[in-house]
Formats: structure tokens, sequence, C-alpha cells
């Protein structure tokens, strides 16, 4: 049976969605094309008829997961944007979490358009939190593009080193409750009002 044009749009939707997700658990060299077509439930024989490369492929993927990333700040305030990305559950579903926490590392040693999709994606996620924080124009806005950098880069260097440690590691946990408290407490007076986890210290 002959697949419309449509189907055939939806498949190849399909397989982007499962290489994000297989490229997210396992690095971009842990699935090869025939594994990622299975696991699409696709023949290694269809992939060329979808995607030029490999190479095109983890490219699209990692703009479409990188979206999702930028989704988490939609609606959220950066404090709760911070306590959702630096917490356990985050941490523990690298399959479906932050691609620039699960990939960096090996988007560095891909083709250049690799890197220019996680350019452009750490740059949307940029704007949607500098977004979210209302700047003014000017040097203020400069500011706070220059904060809001140094808390996603602080944020996603503390989910890399957490991760890197064994899952019932204390200083797994550690990691992510010191850089969380950090992060809220360099953000504006108004959101670490509004819900920062850490404890008072006595004085």
């Amino acid at each position: 049976m002959k697949v419309t044009k449509a189907q055939a749009q939806a498949n190849r939707a399909h397989v982007v969605e499962t290489a994000a997700t297989l490229f997210r658990e396992r690095g971009y060299d842990g699935v090869g094309v025939a594994d990622l077509m299975a696991a699409a439930g696709f023949t290694h024989g269809g992939f060329y008829k979808y995607f030029r490369s490999k190479a095109d492929l983890m490219a699209e993927s990692s703009a479409c997961s990188l979206a999702q990333t930028a989704a988490l700040s939609a609606g959220a305030d950066t404090a709760e944007f911070v306590r959702l990305y630096l917490s356990r559950a985050h941490r523990d579903t690298r399959a479906t979490g932050c691609t620039m926490a699960a990939l960096s590392g090996d988007a560095a040693r891909q083709p250049e358009a690799v890197r220019a999709t996680f350019a452009a994606g750490i740059e949307n996620l940029l704007t949607a939190l500098i977004h979210e924080r209302q700047p003014l124009d000017g040097e203020e806005s400069a500011q706070m593009r220059a904060q809001s950098l140094d808390m996603l880069a602080h944020a996603v260097g503390a989910l890399v080193l957490s991760r890197a440690c064994p899952d019932d590691s204390p200083l797994a946990d550690e990691i992510l409750a010191v850089c969380r408290d950090e992060i809220l407490t360099s953000l504006m007076p108004s959101a670490h009002n509004h819900g920062s986890d850490k404890s008072e210290k006595p004085k």
C-alpha cells in the first residue's frame, strides 16, 4: 500500500521524536540507525526516505528536544523553572529531560549543523527566561541577559554533575540542593521570596 504524504510526514515526525528520546538517554554515538528505526517501528532501509544522514537527524531531533526544554519555562517564573530543573525528578528522567544537560558534551564533537542547533536552542531558552523576568530596555536588559545566562549555565552544570554521581549518592542530591538554593538567592528578590527552598540560617 502506498504511503500518503500525510502519513509520511507523521512517520518522519515519529522518527524525530524517537531519536530525541534515545539520543538523550544514550548519547549520539550510543544509538545506531538500525536500532533507532527499530525503536520507531520501521525498517533500517526506510531511514533514507526521510533523512540524508544521521547527522541531519541529530540536528533535527535536537531542535525538537531543545524546544521541549524551552517549553519548561512557559508560564513559569524563573524561580519555578529553577526548582523544576534542579529537581531529583528531572535528574532521573534523562530520556525526556533537558537536552543541554544530556547532550552538550556530545554536541561539542559533532558537525557544525548540530552545534548551530544547540546555539539556537540555548538562545531561545535564554530569550524565554528573560521574557519571564520582564527586563527593561538598555543597560538593565543587558544585565538581565547576563544574569539569566549565568543562571542557565549554573543550572545545566549542576544537573550534569549530579547525574555523574551514582543514583543513590548523597552527593548527587547535595549538588542539586546547594546549586538550586544559590541560584534562587541570586535571582531578583521578588522571585526568591515566592518560593525558595532554602531554609533560613540561624544568625
